[in-house]
């Protein structure tokens, strides 16, 4: 079982990323907005039931496709909400049971967010599309990003084509 913990900032191209990857390999995308607006529609972003269900909800999955040895991908934004050691606790859990967790950080800098995040695409998903506060949050992200383990791919995805992108994760997830 190989998950996929693709992870980076609002609007680096997580999805688009991950759906891309998800289309040519077959593996299903367990991106961070299924979970984020389930539990949104009843409880504050940020407050503690939010913070306790969207956590719960990613563990149950990821631990149920382990049980059920089936690899999936996993969008993640870090941020100041998510319990200290989340990506640690996925990874340990995936190796548990005999399991490899991948984990791949897109880049992109604040500039770059600014130019994208009012996309219409990221209405779909009621993603952030505030650029103040992207702008007042920048810092939060930019250290959670960095809490973050080391990545077996780093990918500036203001330089690199969506496709490209998808390309290179997939063949580090097919690499022997």
């Amino acid at each position: 079982m190989k998950l996929l913990f693709l992870h980076g900032p609002p609007a680096a191209g997580k999805y688009t990323i991950a759906r891309a990857v998800s289309d040519a390999t077959g593996l299903p995308l367990f991106h961070n907005h299924l979970v984020v607006d389930a539990v949104s529609a009843v409880f504050p972003f940020g407050s503690p039931g939010f913070v306790a269900l969207r956590e719960r909800f990613w563990i149950d999955v990821i631990r149920a496709a382990v049980a059920e040895d089936r690899s999936l991908i996993f969008t993640f934004q870090p941020e100041s909400s998510v319990s200290p050691g989340f990506p640690e606790q996925v990874a340990g859990m995936v190796a548990a049971g005999g399991g490899e967790t991948i984990f791949v950080q897109l880049r992109l800098d604040l500039a770059g967010q600014i130019s994208r995040i009012a996309n219409n695409d990221r209405a779909r998903f009621g993603k952030l599309r505030d650029t103040a506060l992207l702008e007042q949050l920048h810092a939060d992200f930019a250290a959670c990003e960095a809490a973050m383990p080391a990545s077996a791919l780093i990918i500036d995805t203001a330089s690199t084509a969506p496709a490209d992108a998808a390309a290179r994760i997939i063949a580090l997830l097919t690499a022997p």
